[in-house]
């Protein structure tokens, strides 16, 4: 068996574990990958990496343009956007390292209301659906935080489109 067939059986294995065991962290097996530096692929597809609370890395990939909350519903990561991107809450609360942070645009006021109510705001926390992606950002990586607090909808958690 190829060393890469093994890590990817690796994956499924681990995949599945975790799935198992009840953890809200959706993983596909592909998505596991050894730590390495990527490459921005031929059809143009940015990668990026979400941390889980666990700290489980993620691998992602975007387009240019979409917005973080895009990325992580088409990479089945389990981040929340209850109002559907209109920054009318903190579902999708991320934390950015301290130079990605800095090279964004400011937030605009209407984030920054938001990120008040965010659980486990940081001097670098940042709303995924605020935040285009771009190809500066390629191998970076965004934090989910420990938990989310939902003021949009009380009680519904929103199915990913």
């Amino acid at each position: 068996m190829s060393f890469r067939n093994a890590f990817r059986r690796l994956g499924q294995g681990l995949a599945g574990k975790i799935k198992n065991n009840g953890l809200q962290t959706a993983l596909k097996p592909g998505n596991i990958i050894a730590d390495q530096g990527f490459r921005i692929t031929p059809t143009g597809r940015i990668p990026i990496t979400f941390v889980t609370p666990e700290k489980l890395e993620i691998k992602a990939f975007g387009e240019e343009g979409m917005n973080l909350l895009e990325v992580a519903h088409e990479n089945d990561v389990d981040l929340e956007g209850a109002c559907e991107c209109s920054c009318a809450c903190s579902t999708c609360h991320l934390i950015l390292e301290e130079g990605l942070y800095d090279n964004l645009e400011e937030p605009s006021d209407e984030e920054m209301d938001m990120l008040d109510l965010a659980f486990g705001l940081t001097e670098t926390s940042r709303l995924g659906c605020q935040i285009k992606l771009t190809k500066d950002m390629a191998n970076s990586k965004f934090y989910l935080p420990a938990a989310t607090r939902n003021f949009y909808v009380d009680g519904a958690k929103p199915t990913h489109h």
